[in-house]
Formats: structure tokens, sequence, C-alpha cells
């Protein structure tokens, strides 16, 4: 008996003397630097976190929403900050089609992107396109849930 009380003590001094650390370190403001720094300016991180990387097409259609036009602005605006930043547009669709058809047009939603992008200064040498289809799926499922969030186009810093 003695030697689980002496046990259980044992364990509570290791466990506050881990909480008094984190404190301290906290107090001190040793470690909070790593924390509240944020991503990386002009990383794929950054670019998700303050902007959005991607929009979102209606069924059989590559033309850009006006509800999806101001992330497409914003990502314009994200890169004329950060110059060195090249892109990649990946088109895709939802599982529905024939794999020819969904790769055409996820190509067309990639141009549909990148053709915003351009048209809000960006040089169009930063910018390659590419199509998966229906081959990358965002979400699993036969549903129109799931069918809406495949059917986007995503911005990836390269």
């Amino acid at each position: 008996m003695n030697t689980r009380i002496l046990g259980a003590l044992a364990a509570l001094a290791l466990l506050g003397a881990c909480s008094s650390t984190d404190q301290n370190a906290a107090a001190s403001g040793a470690g909070s630097a790593a924390t509240s720094a944020g991503p990386r300016p002009g990383s794929q991180e950054d670019l998700v976190a303050n902007v959005g990387d991607r929009v979102f097409f209606d069924t059989d259609r590559s033309n850009i929403r006006a509800d999806q036009r101001g992330t497409l602005d914003r990502q314009a605006q994200w890169l004329g900050r950060y110059p060195q930043v090249q892109v990649t547009v990946e088109g895709h669709a939802d599982e529905r089609g024939t794999r020819e058809y969904n790769l055409a047009l996820g190509q067309r939603r990639a141009n549909a992107a990148r053709d915003v992008l351009v048209a809000g200064g960006v040089a169009p040498a930063r910018i390659s396109t590419i199509s998966y289809g229906k081959d990358r799926p965002a979400a699993l499922g036969s549903n129109e849930q799931a069918w809406a969030e495949n059917r986007r186009a995503v911005t990836v810093v390269r």
C-alpha cells in the first residue's frame, strides 16, 4: 500500500514539475515565437490561411461563379506581394462522367482560374495549369455535398 502511495505522489510531482516548467516558459516568452509566428510568408500555408487556395464550380461548368471571384482576386493580390512565387492551378471534377470528359472539364476550370489571376496582374509565366479530372477527390462519397467539394480549382505554390 505504501508503494502505491509513493508511486502516486511521485507521478503527481512529475506532473507538477512539467506544468510549472511550461508555465515558466510561457511567462518568459520562451517557445511562444514558434507558435505565434504563423505560416511563412509566401508559402502554401500562408496562401491557405490568409487568402484561400480553392474556388468551386457548378455541375458541368467551368465559368467562375460570382461568389468565388473574390478568392481569385485575393490570390492575385497575394501573388503581387510575393513576385518570386510561382503556382500551379489544379482543375478537378466530381466522379460523374467519363475520365476523358472530366480531364477536359478540369482543364477548363484550371484555365478559367488562371485567366482571372492573369487579369488581376499576375504574369502568365508564373502560372501553370494541370487537370486531375476526377482522379484526386477532396471528398469521398456519391452525394451532392461530396460532388460540390470536388468541383474545384486549387492554387498550389510550387
